[in-house]
């Protein structure tokens, strides 16, 4: 029977079996160490005569109960590495101590006393090195059954503590070879880290090409993120697969293996660090406050929810109309209160902002102090074929949400809107201007009267005590519909890559940075602001492509390039679809005390004269009557264009020259 088949045999034994054997090869390592004791101290290779059969059986009847205290019959023997010697070590170090001091006490005949010193250095001699020498025989049984996919060949960015801790779980996993180290310290280049050595990054061109570098994994979590992309701009060059580590505190528990990988995401590209956070504002309406999210299973309203959970509100209150975007949130955020020990009371609310009684109930219930407005449709294409409902959500359900807030005296009112609500060109983006103008109207009164827009017309004017305020940024990367994701999978698919324009540029920033600049921006409100955050420079979409396709370790494919690897195809604008946006309609930003969050100073209508466009567009919309809605939004919206491109045939109405002149 060949090592590999008896290796094969005895991985498949039930476990306790293996312990078992595990537990004999012990037994048998203890007594040939006391039998070479002797043999090395006294010459003996006889049997055990006068006294010393007893050393034999205390060998035994002490190490068996140490070693099983110390772990030593847990460990997988495939995977032990380091710490498992270490553990080995200790417990033989144990054991010596009492082997040696039963010894100085029985004084037993024909034992002499430096047999306690001997044995157990021969024990652990044996001891550790048969466990060495099972490791590497049974891990490369594992590595004999994955021949048929060879190993890859990989560098690793970095020989700080988080690079050699990732080398070790890869030699553990033997998913990859780690073939070397790139480091930009001079000190340590020409060095070596266990036999593996370091190289800088000019060498790194020709080590890739001479050991068939397949991937380069940044090891280097602490570093700031123009760093990162100045060393990811040298290393889009190269012919190999980028890929990144999580942060140092996913590193500290020790826990690091491949599937921790990550593939490089656009924050990486953005060049630029997020501002810290100012604590006093980010707690000023929410620590010790009553706090309500609506959109709270969304990919904007969750972030939004971790954030303010950390500043220990009195309660928590989410609105969601999908069931299990609610399940969801509300899960995430009782394992965030259990990990930071916090007492925040969690209120999970279903229910759909276009239901006005449902949301009196809730807010009646609840009684929140403070609220952000995150519910919307913002698929552009999806609301572009569906104007109907993208205004009865977006505005008439923001108007909803906003006057049951009025109605009980919410302090503070805070809308999540979008660049797309700047010269739209679609109905997603118009509706969310629409839903900034009715707050930019509601909070130029003192006082609402919602009687015109209830069914049965009644009702008395509403006191204004509520701040509102609106927050207005760009793409958010990992959103629902974002590209990040679209590409990735179009990667995974062997292509093509797909963009709608070869001009076309968007914003990006963060979710937890656009979260965290949204409770700023907020807290700083005093009434119909429009705040803007500074979402630094637009990327161009098709020149992301391109990075992606060539950190994945693969070619552009294009008539220069005609053996590439993967193909961009222009599949033209969607419906709707701008070739850039913008943040501000106006020229004159007003900066704030935050670096990256500007106010904007925007021209709104009175509510008493917006009052009769929104029962006509809420009656279009009712009615599913599309050119209505189109030529309402024409009137109120700032270089809204309608799918008819028909946009200057409405510049001259009544509503938009009073709107100018506000």
């Amino acid at each position: 029977m060949s090592l590999n088949a008896l290796a094969e045999q005895l991985l498949g034994l039930p476990r306790l079996l293996k312990q078992a054997v595990v537990l004999g090869v012990d037994v048998s390592v203890a007594v040939l160490a006391v039998w070479l004791a002797f043999y090395l101290r006294i010459d003996q290779t006889g049997i055990p005569v006068m006294d010393q059969g007893y050393v034999y059986g205390l060998a035994i009847v002490l190490f068996v109960p140490i070693f099983v205290r110390m772990g030593l019959y847990r460990a997988i023997f495939r995977y032990a590495g380091m710490p498992a010697v270490v553990a080995t070590a200790v417990a033989v170090v144990i054991y010596g101590v009492v082997f040696f001091a039963v010894l100085l006490w029985m004084r037993w005949n024909g034992v002499p006393r430096s047999i306690g010193l001997i044995q157990p250095i021969l024990f652990l001699l044996l001891a550790g090195g048969w466990r060495i020498l099972a490791r590497y025989w049974l891990s490369g049984v594992s590595d004999s059954e994955q021949s048929l996919s060879p190993k890859k060949h990989l560098l690793i960015y970095g020989a700080g503590d988080a690079g050699v801790q990732t080398a070790s779980a890869i030699d553990v996993m033997r998913e990859f070879s780690v073939r070397g180290f790139v480091d930009d310290d001079l000190g340590k280049v020409g060095r070596t880290i266990n036999g593996i050595p370091i190289i800088s990054p000019a060498d790194a061109a020709a080590f890739i090409q001479r050991h068939k570098i397949s991937d380069i994994l940044l090891a280097i979590p602490s570093l700031n993120r123009l760093r990162r992309r100045e060393i990811i701009d040298q290393l889009q060059l190269l012919p190999v697969h980028v890929r990144s580590l999580p942060g140092m505190m996913d590193l500290a528990s020790g826990k690091v293996t491949v599937a921790d990988f990550q593939e490089l995401d656009i924050e990486d590209l953005l060049g630029r660090d997020p501002v810290t956070p100012d604590p006093q504002l980010l707690a000023k309406n929410l620590a010790g406050k009553v706090v309500l999210v609506t959109g709270a299973g969304g990919s904007i309203g969750s972030e939004l929810c971790r954030q303010i959970i950390l500043e220990q509100p009195e309660a928590l209150v989410l609105v969601e109309h999908n069931e299990y975007g609610l399940y969801s949130i509300h899960r995430d955020l009782e394992l965030l209160c259990k990990e930071h020990g916090l007492s925040v009371q969690l209120m999970p609310r279903l229910g759909s902002i276009r239901n006005l009684r449902r949301l009196r109930a809730i807010f009646t219930d609840c009684r929140p102090h403070t609220v952000y407005h995150a519910a919307a449709y913002k698929h552009v294409p999806l609301v572009q074929e569906n104007p109907a409902e993208g205004i009865l959500n977006n505005v008439f359900g923001t108007l909803n949400v906003a006057r049951v807030a009025m109605e009980l005296g919410v302090e503070r009112f805070v809308l999540i809107s979008t660049d797309k609500a700047v010269r739209p060109t679609n109905v997603m983006g118009a509706s969310k201007r629409m839903a900034e103008l009715v707050l930019q109207a509601m909070a130029g009164a003192s006082e609402v009267d919602f009687a015109p827009i209830d069914e049965a017309g009644l009702g008395i004017p509403v006191a204004n005590r509520t701040c509102f305020c609106m927050v207005r940024f760009g793409n958010v990367l990992g959103s629902s519909g974002s590209v990040v994701p679209l590409f990735r999978s179009q990667l995974r698919n062997g292509g093509p890559l797909t963009v709608t324009h070869a001009a076309v540029t968007r914003y990006f920033m963060t979710i937890p940075e656009a979260a965290q600049l949204v409770l700023q921006a907020g807290a700083m409100g005093n009434g119909g602001d429009v705040f803007v955050l500074d979402m630094g420079k637009p990327v161009k979409i098709i020149d992301l492509a391109r990075r992606m396709i060539q950190l994945s370790g693969l070619t552009v494919k294009d008539e220069a390039h005609a053996s590439g690897d993967i193909e961009i195809q222009v599949v033209g604008l969607r419906p709707g679809e701008k070739l850039y946006e913008e943040l501000l309609i106006g020229d004159n930003p007003e900066t704030t005390e935050h670096a990256r969050i500007m106010k904007a100073h925007e021209s709104y209508l009175p509510w008493k004269d917006l009052l009769p466009h929104l029962l006509t567009l809420r009656q279009a919309a009712k009615q599913g009557d599309d050119a209505s809605i189109h030529s309402e939004l024409l009137q109120l919206v700032s270089g809204y264009v309608a799918p008819d491109g028909a946009e200057q045939e409405r510049q001259g109405s009544a509503a938009t020259q009073q709107l100018a002149n506000c």
